[in-house]
C-alpha cells in the first residue's frame, strides 16, 4: 500500500515537472535605447556616431570645438570648474603644484645630504666633542671609538634638515610676498625660524650623541638615552623633557648667529655670480657648493666659543646655566678653551657645506629645468 502510494506520488512530480518551463542560471538587462558616451546619456548610437563623425570633419579642417555630446559627465564637470575659475586661477593652481613639488624635492635631497654629512664626517664631530669637554680630550676617549654616539645622528639628521629647510623656504617666500623687507633680512629670519624648528630634533639627539661621544655611559647612544629615560620615576615626565632638552638655549644661541652669518653670505655669492652668467640662469650645483664650503667654514670659525659652551652644558652632571658655564671657564681655563675643537669643527663644516649645498642647488636646478 505504501509502496502503491509512493509510486503514485513520484509519478505525479514528474508529470508536474514536465509541465514547468526550464529556467537558465543565467539572467539579461535590456533597455529600451543602448547607452552613449555619456554616464548619464541615453542618446543612441546613431547620434554618437553621427556627433563623433561631425568633430572629425572639423578637425580635419582645423575647425575643431568642444562638443559636449561626446565628453563624459566628468570631462563636462572639469570643464565647468575651470571656466569658473577662470584663467588666472589655473595658472595660480598650477604653480602652487610646481611650488609643492620643489619644495618636496628639496626637503627630500636636504634630508639625505645632511645625514650622508653628519654620518660620513661624525668622526670629526666625535673629536670635537672630546676636546671641547671638560674631561679633557684623552679621559673622554682620545682617537679610540671615534663612531660613538652615531646611532643617535642617523635617527635626527634626515628629520632636522628637513624641518630646516621647509621653514627656510616657507618663512623666505611669504616675507618675499607680504612684506618689504630688505632680502638680506629676509634671509636672516628665514634661516633663524628654520634653525628653530630644526632644534625640536637636533637638540634631543645632541644630548644623547655627545654623551656616547664623551665616553659617559659607556659610549653608548642606547644607554644615554635610557639614563635620561629613567628620570621619570623620580620626577615624571618634565624630568624627561627637562634632561632630553637640556641646552636648548645656547644650541638656538649657537645656530641663530651661524644661520645668520653662513646663509646671506652663502645667498649673497650666489647673487655675485648670477651676474656673471647669461640672464635667467642660476649658478650650478658645483658653484653652490663651493660658496656653500666658504660660507660654512667662516659661520663655523665665529660660533666656536658658542658651541663649547653648548658642549659644556650638555655633558655636565647636572643642569646648569650659560652663566654658571661661562664664569667658570673664565676664572679657571681663561680664554683659550673657548676655541676649543675650532679644526675639526671648520674642517667638518666646511666639508659638509660643499656636500649640502650642492646637493640642494642640485634640487633646484632639476626642479626648476623639469618644470
Amino acid at each position: 500500500m505504501m509502496a502503491t502510494r509512493h509510486a503514485v506520488g513520484m509519478g505525479a512530480i514528474r508529470a508536474a515537472t514536465r509541465s514547468l518551463p526550464v529556467v537558465g542560471r543565467g539572467f539579461s538587462i535590456t533597455t529600451s535605447t543602448p547607452l552613449g558616451l555619456k554616464e548619464s546619456s541615453s542618446q543612441t548610437d546613431a547620434d554618437y556616431d553621427k556627433h563623433k563623425r561631425d568633430s572629425l570633419a572639423k578637425q580635419k579642417k582645423g575647425a575643431g570645438h568642444w562638443k559636449p555630446e561626446l565628453a563624459s559627465d566628468s570631462e563636462e564637470a572639469v570643464r565647468a570648474d575651470r571656466a569658473q575659475r577662470g584663467p588666472d586661477d589655473i595658472s595660480k593652481l598650477q604653480e602652487r603644484t610646481k611650488r609643492s613639488a620643489e619644495e618636496t624635492s628639496k626637503s627630500g635631497t636636504s634630508a639625505l645630504a645632511g645625514t650622508t654629512v653628519d654620518l660620513s664626517l661624525f668622526p670629526l664631530d666625535t673629536l670635537k666633542t672630546r676636546l671641547q669637554s671638560s674631561a679633557g680630550f684623552f679621559h673622554s676617549g682620545g682617537f679610540t671609538g671615534i663612531y660613538r654616539g652615531i646611532g643617535s645622528a642617523v635617527v635626527g639628521s634626515a628629520p632636522g634638515a628637513a624641518f630646516f629647510f621647509c621653514t627656510y623656504e616657507t618663512t623666505k617666500q611669504f616675507l618675499r610676498a607680504h612684506t618689504a623687507v630688505p632680502e638680506v633680512v629676509t634671509q636672516m629670519a628665514a634661516a633663524s625660524l628654520g634653525e628653530v624648528a630644526a632644534c625640536a630634533v637636533r637638540v634631543p639627539t645632541e644630548v644623547v650623541k655627545q654623551r656616547a661621544q664623551a665616553g659617559l655611559h659607556g659610549g653608548s647612544s642606547r644607554a644615554a638615552l635610557g639614563a635620561i629615560l629613567s628620570r621619570r620615576k623620580a620626577g615624571g615626565l618634565g624630568a624627561v623633557w627637562r634632561e632630553l632638552y637640556r641646552g636648548w638655549g645656547i644650541t638656538v644661541f649657537r645656530e641663530v648667529p651661524f644661520t645668520v652669518i653662513q646663509f646671506p653670505l652663502w645667498e649673497a655669492m650666489k647673487s655675485w655670480r648670477r651676474k656673471e652668467r647669461p640672464l635667467g640662469e642660476d649658478v650650478t650645483a658645483a658653484e653652490s657648493a663651493v660658496f656653500g664650503t666658504v660660507a660654512g667654514g667662516i659661520s663655523a670659525a665665529a660660533t666656536t666659543p658658542l658651541d663649547v659652551l653648548k658642549t659644556r652644558v650638555m655633558l655636565a652632571k647636572e643642569s646648569v646655566s650659560i652663566a654658571e658655564v661661562f664664569g667658570s671657564m673664565v676664572k679657571e681655563e681663561g680664554v683659550r678653551p673657548f676655541f676649543a675643537g675650532i679644526a675639526p669643527r671648520v674642517t667638518w663644516i666646511s666639508v659638509g657645506g660643499t656636500i649640502f649645498f650642492g646637493s640642494y642647488q642640485w634640487a633646484i636646478n632639476t626642479m626648476r629645468t623639469i618644470s
